[in-house]
């Protein structure tokens, strides 16, 4: 007997690192030991590999079993080992013939059924990067491994059938049987129905601030009274933005197959997402966070799609507070105890938010109870740093008897999308040379660099930003609104008025 050897892949994160996975019979009493930092559920795949060989008709051998994980000082997390630690065992009792640079990933039932194990994807990415392209999942994961250019992926149903392909006898035992309903699962999202925007009555401000967001990638709050519709406004986002292209849909499919509980997808997801967490979530809910190495939260989940919060000044300051670093740098990095994960978190993030506690303090309402230093309190949870963070700031007034009567006067969001799909092809034949897609991206140096504007375009801005009225960062963001503005409208550049509407948009909350 030698040593038998089988790989595997480790995630960090979204991060993928091909593990090799070597195994010994050793010539003492019984036993099974796991070597290469293995978690609490990894350890305790000394049982299942036992009770899957035995029932699957092929049991391993009864002396000394040492499974060592390659490198050893990466942690390793999960059931997804199950798999390849037995095929390294069965080669290295001779019981199947080389299995050469195959990678193995699934979770063993007690009964030898191979189970489905989440994050697939990135998995099976980072092992064809690295040049191992023969992959070995669970049948409900054949669908999701399939979608990497270049997987050469097989799918079983059992380990004894695997088995005997690789050269074993299971003795007496069936090689195959049909897994039940459940355990194949589609997780396309872009099957969901989306909300049309002519549901929305009225509105006329609110609409046009939504299709300017959705031209350029800004972030939105919207502040009004109950009822207004803000919310409703914000769950049609995402129904104006285009559908996702090969490398974007990639990611945010990678991003929910870690974060899916019921695997798996059985193709990409084309539809941009959108995350809505209840306002008493925790930051690790929304940043992301767990046991061990952390698990991408609803900021993660919401990539190249909406991350709305919904009665915003009800969130923890320090929750909101967090969103700052992603919103500058499209990625959360999350540091553990047990080790440091990436995430990608390029979202647009929309905020909605009563202008008092009890909601009452705006527009031609008379009947507000609530003090001065009570709304300031109450809208003070916001902090100024997010805020300047924040594109559209827009106030959302009650809709008028009239308005609320009018029956399919409102455009619907096939209309508004095909012109948020123009105006983006036109941003990104303007800035595909500096790497760039949309608007919201581009950063100070260029927008006062090669996409200038003439100083008497800009007269207003500047003269706001000398009284204090905007920030270094809020100057650059009304530039990259007003070049929102011009690309809906069709001009090669933004001009003053463009560039005054934009900063109306911003400010409009501000002097409400």
């Amino acid at each position: 007997m030698g040593v038998g050897r089988s790989y595997c892949v480790a995630l960090v994160g979204l991060n993928g690192f091909v593990v090799e996975v070597e195994a010994d019979i050793g010539q003492t009493l019984p036993a099974f030991v796991i070597l290469g930092l293995p978690d609490a559920s990894l350890n305790e795949a000394k049982e299942r590999i036992r009770s899957a060989a035995l029932n699957s008709g092929i049991p391993l051998s009864r002396r000394k079993i040492t499974a060592n994980l390659i490198p050893a000082s990466l942690p390793k997390r999960g059931s997804g080992f199950d798999l390849a630690i037995t095929m390294a065992v069965l080669r290295a009792a001779g019981d199947i013939r080389s299995i050469s640079e195959t990678v193995f990933m699934a979770e063993l039932g007690l009964d030898g059924r191979l189970r489905p194990v989440r994050g697939i994807l990135p998995a099976v990415m980072a092992a064809v990067q690295a040049g191992y392209p023969d992959i070995v999942v669970a049948e409900a994961n054949v669908a999701e491994a399939m979608l990497v250019p270049g997987a050469k992926v097989r799918g079983y149903k059992t380990l004894a059938r695997l088995a005997y392909d690789f050269g074993a006898d299971p003795k007496d035992l069936a090689l195959d049987y049909d897994p039940p309903a459940d355990e194949v699962h589609d997780d396309d999202s872009s099957a969901r129905p989306v909300p049309d925007l002519c549901d929305v009555s009225g509105q006329s401000e609110g609409r046009r601030a939504l299709e300017v967001a959705a031209a350029g990638g800004h972030h939105m709050l919207l502040t009004g009274p109950p009822g207004a519709g803000k919310t409703m406004l914000a769950e049609r986002l995402p129904g104006l933005l285009p559908d996702l292209q090969d490398t974007a849909a990639m990611e945010v499919t990678a991003i929910h197959s870690l974060a899916a509980i019921r695997t798996s997808a059985v193709r990409l997801i084309r539809r941009p997402p959108f995350e809505s967490p209840h306002h008493n979530a925790t930051s690790a809910a929304i940043i992301g966070g767990g046991s061990g190495l952390p698990r991408p939260g609803a900021a993660s989940r919401a990539h190249r799609g909406v991350l709305f919060l919904d009665e915003a000044p009800e969130y923890e300051r320090r929750v909101l507070d967090a969103l700052r670093q992603p919103l500058e740098s499209g990625e959360l990095v999350i540091h553990r105890s047990a080790g440091t994960a990436a995430y990608p978190a390029r979202f647009q993030l929309v905020l909605a938010a009563n202008p008092c506690p009890c909601g009452k303090a705006s527009g031609k309402a008379k009947d507000c109870t609530c003090t001065p230093t009570m709304r300031r309190r109450y809208f003070g949870r916001i902090s100024g740093p997010l805020l300047d963070r924040v594109d559209i700031q827009l106030q959302v007034e009650r809709v008028s008897l009239a308005e609320f009567g009018q029956s399919g006067a409102e455009e619907d969001t096939a209309s508004v999308a095909k012109r948020v799909s123009a105006a983006r092809h036109r941003q990104l034949d303007r800035l595909g040379s500096f790497g760039f897609e949309t608007n919201s991206q581009v950063p100070g140096r260029v927008l006062r660099g090669k996409l200038r504007l003439p100083p008497g375009s800009t007269q207003v801005l500047d003269t706001a930003l000398e009284r204090g009225l905007l920030t270094a960062r809020g100057y650059d963001r009304v530039l990259r609104l007003a070049w929102t503005l011009a690309d809906l409208e069709h001009s090669a550049a933004p001009n003053a008025d463009h560039i005054g509407r934009a900063l109306g948009l911003r400010q409009a909350t501000a002097t409400s």
